[in-house]
């Protein structure tokens, strides 16, 4: 198995939009992911806290068909952790994902005695930095050829 990560998607609004889960679905089509378990949190104005399968949402039939079955391995206190992170008036996509493309990596890594001693998520702002960085050196990189 690869890596298996759980990661909390928030948006604006207390409704989750369908283009988030199909895009979900497109990584799962794709084999970049597995999609273990999901979970719909929702923080209403007043605070309140509330969560749902994605499978009990109408509208998100076509690309929970795509997903496949969960193992229901979230619940009540994941909702709530995911929840303090929310604005009122907003929801989030909890996943717990394996990242697929990762897993040969991964069995070989094991095989020979290693494991992920670490695994630190960067902020988005050094994401950001980061990028225009790499893009500066391929570029650099393309005028020395």
């Amino acid at each position: 198995m690869g890596p298996v990560e759980c990661v909390v998607l928030a948006f604006p609004g207390e409704r989750l939009k369908v283009a988030a889960v199909t895009a979900v679905a497109d990584l799962r089509r794709a084999g970049q992911v597995r999609l273990i378990d999901s979970l719909v949190v929702v923080k209403s104005e007043a605070g309140e806290v509330s969560s749902s399968e994605l499978v009990e949402y109408d509208e998100y039939d076509d690309a929970t068909e795509e997903i496949g079955p969960e193992a229901n391995l979230l619940g009540p206190e994941d909702a709530a952790e995911a929840a303090a992170a929310l604005e009122p008036g907003s929801c989030a996509l909890m996943l717990l994902v394996e990242h697929i493309w990762a897993a040969d990596a991964a069995e070989a890594i094991r095989e020979a005695g290693g494991r992920v001693a670490a695994s630190v998520r960067i902020p988005d702002a050094y994401v950001d930095e980061a990028r225009d960085a790499y893009r500066r050196a391929v570029a650099e990189a393309a005028g020395r050829s």
